[in-house]
C-alpha cells in the first residue's frame, strides 16, 4: 500500500523557516521524480517545486525561487522542502506527490 506522510506545518512568523518531509512507504522512490504543491484557501492547487530522481535537476515556481530548496534522500525513503525567509502569502497546506499518489497535507501559516 503506498503512503505519503507529510509533516514539519506549523505556524512561523514572517522570515521564520520551516523544514517540511515528506515520507513515503509502500515503494522504493529512487527511480521517480517528485514534487511539493500547495493550496492556500479558496483557490487551486500549484505546483511549488520538482526533483528528480537523484536529486541533480529541480525546477521551482518563480514565487519561491531563491526561499525554497528541494531535496531528496532515497535511503530513507524521504523528500524534503527547506522553506526559507517565509512570507504570509506562504501560507498553505503543502503536499508532496509521486507517481499518482498525494500525502494528505501539511499546513503551514506564516503569521505574526
Amino acid at each position: 500500500q503506498v503512503q505519503l506522510v507529510e509533516s514539519g506545518g506549523d505556524l512561523v512568523q514572517p522570515g521564520g523557516s520551516l523544514r517540511l518531509s515528506c515520507a513515503v512507504s509502500g515503494f522504493a522512490i529512487s527511480s521517480d521524480g517528485m514534487s511539493w504543491y500547495r493550496q492556500a484557501p479558496g483557490k487551486e492547487r500549484e505546483l511549488v517545486a520538482v526533483i528528480n530522481t537523484f536529486g541533480h535537476s529541480t525546477y521551482y515556481a518563480d514565487s519561491v525561487k531563491g526561499r525554497f530548496t528541494i531535496s531528496r534522500d532515497n535511503a530513507k525513503n524521504t523528500m524534503y522542502l527547506q522553506m526559507n525567509s517565509l512570507k504570509p502569502e506562504h501560507t498553505s497546506v503543502y503536499y508532496c506527490r509521486v507517481r499518482m499518489s498525494w500525502g494528505q497535507g501539511t499546513q503551514v501559516t506564516v503569521s505574526s
